[in-house]
């Protein structure tokens, strides 16, 4: 054989991303999940009269710098996750809401 001095360059290797993205630190494991229905008994944590069937991040993804724990939701009914999400009143209440939470659950 003849070596023309032809080396290719070697491909490089597919880069690992080793931060999580947004979507994934807003993802709810199943532990954080299981923490939640046993903190509500299934009960919406904000009216406290309806079953709560949805789950409601207090703080945004955009705004999360680690991984969605159990003091970063609400156990709600949909009522109340529209209120939350979608009225002037409860997009400001979420700071007060969340600082109640994480203080009731210190002191447990």
């Amino acid at each position: 054989m003849y070596d023309f001095g032809f080396n290719p360059a070697p491909k490089a290797t597919k880069s690992v991303r080793t931060k999580p993205t947004q979507r994934q630190m807003g993802d709810i494991s199943p532990d954080v999940d299981r923490q939640l229905k046993k903190r509500s008994n299934g009960v919406c944590e904000l009216c406290g009269s309806k079953v709560a069937t949805e789950r409601a991040h207090l703080t945004g993804r955009k705004q999360l710098n680690h991984k969605t724990k159990v003091t970063d939701l609400l156990h709600l009914c949909t009522e109340c996750h529209d209120w939350l999400d979608e009225t002037p009143e409860g997009i400001r209440s979420r700071g007060a809401i969340a600082r109640a939470i994480n203080k009731v659950l210190e002191i447990k």
